[in-house]
């Protein structure tokens, strides 16, 4: 009985001609993040450092500009694109093990309905 539901449903998805979401895309996004965050960090510890090595006021705000705060939206941006990701990743398993339960659930009370049926019509 699960099979053939699980070709009907199949059967309906191919009928309706829907875009998937690209599984590369969204792994390469995934990793850009990490790196983004990663070189973000060591951008704004980078800087830091530059700033505190010199002396020269209009030298130290050039290095935080350009190192920390630019560092800085990297690490946003890429905390951003991971955790947007990572939840779209979690969130798409979730839903396919939830539906999975539904059906099986479903599976267990009509069986259970067919034996209450047979039963009262012996």
């Amino acid at each position: 009985m699960n099979e053939d539901r699980i070709q009907t449903f199949t059967e309906e998805i191919g009928e309706l001609k829907l875009r998937g979401a690209r599984a590369d895309r969204e792994r390469w996004l995934l990793i850009l993040g990490g790196l983004g965050l990663i070189a973000g960090v060591g951008l704004a510890v980078f800087g830091g450092f530059q700033a505190s090595g010199t002396t020269v006021l209009g030298d130290q705000i050039a290095f935080l500009a350009t190192g920390t705060l630019i560092g800085l939206a990297l690490v946003i941006a890429g905390a951003a694109l991971f955790i947007r990701y990572s939840i779209a990743r979690f969130m798409r398993f979730w839903l396919v093990r939830l539906v999975h339960e539904h059906r099986s659930e479903t599976d267990r009370v009509i069986k259970a309905l067919g034996d209450i049926e047979a039963k009262f019509n012996k």
